[in-house]
């Protein structure tokens, strides 16, 4: 069963988002042995932001194209093999600023393409990759989860939803910054949460 983890702390393997990418993975290799699992931090190997060069590379005309339009398209056509090519995925995502890093923004921007990735109908915009389960690890310094505040899980659910997968499970890790105590709570809830989704993958129903 192989697994894509992809990490996007500020503070690297010392972020508490990373931290819970780590149990996750130990807990999915203690039942997959010979999984592959695929690491991608975009921060400590940040992906480009979008600009005009970029975007108007990934939309060129094959035809036409040029050496280095071809560098962008090859680029963004690998971090969308490395995608569907993993039978689960997991996002390691911190909050920021009541959103998800730039860094990760970056990532998604290049999986994002209409006619790779998701085509336009009638009907509005159809996603065109399978579905698979995908873990949000969300560790939040304060709790956003039920205040109206958290901007973070309907972005994530309607990006992902757009390429068409629809199978996206969140393990909330909050109050953080609101004590030991809290934060103890937090992380040992969220270890949990952790443990029962990777067993329910295991039984199909994840």
């Amino acid at each position: 069963m192989n697994l894509l983890v992809v990490k996007s702390s500020v503070f690297g393997q010392g972020g508490q988002s990373s931290g819970l990418a780590e149990t996750f993975c130990q807990q999915w290799k203690a039942r997959y042995p010979d999984a592959d699992v695929v690491e991608r931090d975009v921060v400590a190997n940040p992906i480009p932001h979008l600009d005009g060069e970029r975007i108007g590379a990934l939309f060129s005309d094959p035809e036409t194209r040029s050496s280095e339009q071809q560098s962008v398209v090859d680029f963004a056509d690998d971090l969308l093999e490395e995608l569907t090519r993993a039978d689960a995925i997991v996002l390691a995502v911190p909050m920021y600023n009541f959103s998800i890093p730039s860094q990760l923004k970056a990532w998604m921007d290049h999986l994002a393409r209409a006619g790779v990735s998701f085509k336009y109908t009638e009907n509005g915009p159809v996603g065109l990759l399978k579905d698979k389960p995908i873990y949000v690890l969300a560790a939040r310094g304060g709790v956003y989860q039920s205040s109206g505040q958290d901007y973070q899980a309907p972005l994530l659910k309607q990006f992902f939803g757009l390429l068409g997968f629809e199978s996206l499970r969140f393990v909330y890790a909050e109050g953080l910054n609101l004590g030991e105590e809290s934060k103890a709570s937090a992380l040992n809830d969220a270890t949990q949460h952790i443990a029962n989704l990777v067993a329910a993958f295991e039984l199909g129903d994840a």
